[in-house]
């Protein structure tokens, strides 16, 4: 008998397209002769469906336009469903549907935060990656750094602030000019994809940064800009995760931004990266490190700055990496010797463990 399982995708978060993108990807990658596949899309509104179109429409975002391929649907929070309940336009009425498994490519906020994680642990449904936890604090990029630090895991030096009513926003950029050195970066604590991102070299820049940013976020983080590559590393597993070898991106921008990750394409992908097998080994050991201090379980992508003289800092963790066809991800468990459609079969395999 297929496994039932049910892809989230969509979401209301700034990283909706990217959501629908990634999980087109997912879906045509699932073998259909093992798993039965519902699309389970939500609007940038929060409203969900049971997608029953195809995968270029989700693609293309077009998905949630076609009315007569849309099922009111929701994951219901009662053990006794163990799934799904959509509505029977016909009859009016709700029936449920059992789910063996729900994997939620769903990026950035209300995703990949915690808060679809604990509503699937509320509904006793097992889901790809991580747990509530984990999800939290790893979307948060200053809880992650704390708790990282407090492990001896080096990070690059940073202040934080809170968007409030009493907020000093000359006394934050004294605090980093005492503390740090320019370029800095500032960062939303809470998205994904570099949305909301930027790099200062002065204090106006600083300033229009930290005002953007709290656009997106009402926490924000600013920490000095570290030179070196850009490293990333893949981490596959519950228990007895196994760590990919180290991968390197070239942005060809001042950073690798939103619009570099998704849009132009023009960054360049190398695996291996091109360090010395030393930093490479420890750079690995790390990521299994931070793998396991923020708890993580089932796949998260772990980036790295690796400098000329052999040291590295973490940088940040993502535990809904990209599932795009240039998403590194995907690329360096393929040299690990998973190939797409079976590291997605192994993703659900780890998530039904648990």
């Amino acid at each position: 008998m297929k496994k039932h399982i049910a892809v989230l995708f969509g979401g209301v978060s700034s990283e909706h397209e990217i959501s629908c993108i990634s999980a087109a990807c997912v879906i045509d990658n699932i073998d259909k002769d093992r798993f039965l596949v519902s699309k389970i899309g939500i609007t940038k509104n929060g409203i969900w469906f049971l997608f029953e179109g195809d995968t270029d429409s989700i693609r293309s975002l077009k998905w949630s336009e076609q009315t007569d391929r849309l099922r009111p649907a929701v994951i219901s929070p009662c053990t006794v469903h163990h799934g799904l309940m959509v509505l029977d336009k016909q009859a009016k009425k709700y029936e449920t549907i059992y789910v063996d498994v729900v994997f939620p490519v769903l990026h950035g906020r209300n995703g990949e935060d915690g808060t679809m994680q604990g509503l699937l642990r509320i509904a006793g449904v097992p889901a790809v990656g991580c747990g509530t936890y984990s999800s939290a604090v790893c979307m948060d990029k200053i809880s992650t750094k704390i708790l990282c630090e407090r492990e001896n895991i080096k990070t690059a030096p940073f202040v934080y602030a809170r968007k409030t009513p009493d907020l000093d926003i000359n006394a934050v950029v004294c605090e980093v000019e005492e503390r740090l050195s320019y370029p800095v970066f500032i960062k939303p604590a809470n998205t994904g994809s570099s949305i909301g991102i930027s790099k200062a070299a002065d204090r106006a820049s600083l300033i229009s940064g930290m005002v953007a940013a709290m656009e997106q976020d009402s926490k924000i983080l600013i920490e000095k800009a570290i030179k070196g590559r850009e490293i990333e590393v893949a981490v596959l597993g519950n228990n007895n995760p196994i760590v990919s070898e180290c991968g390197e991106i070239n942005p060809n921008s001042e950073f690798y931004d939103y619009n570099t990750k998704y849009i132009t394409d023009t960054a360049e992908y190398f695996i291996p990266a091109a360090i010395s097998d030393e930093q490479s080994r420890r750079i690995q050991k790390t990521a299994l490190k931070v793998y396991k201090t923020l708890d993580c379980r089932g796949l998260a992508r772990v980036d790295f700055f690796a400098c000329e003289d052999g040291s590295f800092y973490f940088n940040e963790i993502n535990t809904i990496p990209g599932f795009t066809p240039i998403s590194m991800y995907s690329r360096l468990m393929e040299k690990a010797g998973f190939a797409f459609p079976a590291l997605i079969e192994r993703l659900i395999e780890l998530a039904s463990e648990e």
